[in-house]
């Protein structure tokens, strides 16, 4: 484990948290209050800034603007990250500004007519907060992985605190990766990770195997970050699964 020095990081978020978050080490949710000690929560903590972008300037100047043939929406993002973006050490404004981000991509209005009945108002939820706390990990440009955190391992992670089993997990875990499988969805996730200064990124194959997913810099190497992923997840991801309850418990 690697961790640098760092204070607990607090936050109060516009919704309350599952309380099931305290199953994991580091982490405590009372209501809306979502507190975390990196020492504890993190498996490697090196990174305390991030890039980030006003969420509300994402919505009224990036949302509604549309890709033209002299400018895909991945350069309209990385544009906007240019001019827009900060760089912060203030980990209670990367979580706020995830939230934002994840309530709208992760919004109920989208059960309906995308043909995934089996996907709830309440996987939503679940996905906003997993989301949300995932924005605190970290790829350097290098590829280097500067921070990982439990919901890295989005499965295990669901698994101990949302007590899903093992295919509803993968199930959810292709939604947080796939864009709801669909290119009007993943030009809106584009655009909204705007605000977390990057694209969604993940390690895994069409199926999940636990490769987890991070928002990363435009031009970060992803040959660096495949390496990096490979080295480390087969041991913590065992330590996540430890803190799953049994049917005793």
């Amino acid at each position: 484990m690697t961790t640098i020095d760092t204070a607990t990081i607090t936050v109060e978020l516009p919704d309350a948290f599952d309380p099931r978050w305290n199953r994991l080490p580091g982490i405590h949710v009372d209501g809306r209050s979502v507190t975390i000690d990196p020492a504890e929560y993190f498996f490697r903590f090196e990174s305390s800034t991030w890039l980030v972008a006003d969420w509300e300037l994402v919505k009224t100047q990036l949302l509604d603007v549309d890709e033209t043939t002299e400018s895909a929406v991945e350069q309209l993002a990385l544009d906007f990250i240019k001019s827009h973006g900060e760089s912060t050490s203030d980990e209670a404004r990367v979580l706020a500004t995830a939230y934002g981000v994840y309530s709208y991509l992760f919004r109920e209005e989208h059960l309906d007519g995308l043909g995934l009945p089996q996907v709830t108002a309440d996987h939503l939820r679940m996905l906003r907060e997993a989301a949300t706390l995932m924005a605190l990990n970290k790829v350097e440009l290098d590829g280097h992985i500067s921070n990982v955190g439990p919901c890295w391992f989005f499965p295990a992670a669901t698994s101990v605190v949302f007590d899903l089993d093992d295919e509803t997990g993968g199930m959810l875990d292709e939604v947080y990766h796939g864009g709801w499988f669909n290119e009007h969805r993943r030009i809106e996730s584009i655009k909204a990770h705007a605000a977390l200064g990057g694209r969604l990124v993940h390690g895994c194959q069409s199926v999940p195997d636990q490769s987890g997913g991070v928002v990363a810099p435009y031009g970060a190497s992803m040959a660096n970050f495949r390496d990096d992923l490979a080295e480390f997840k087969a041991g913590w991801i065992e330590q996540v699964y430890a803190h799953r309850l049994t049917a005793a418990e």
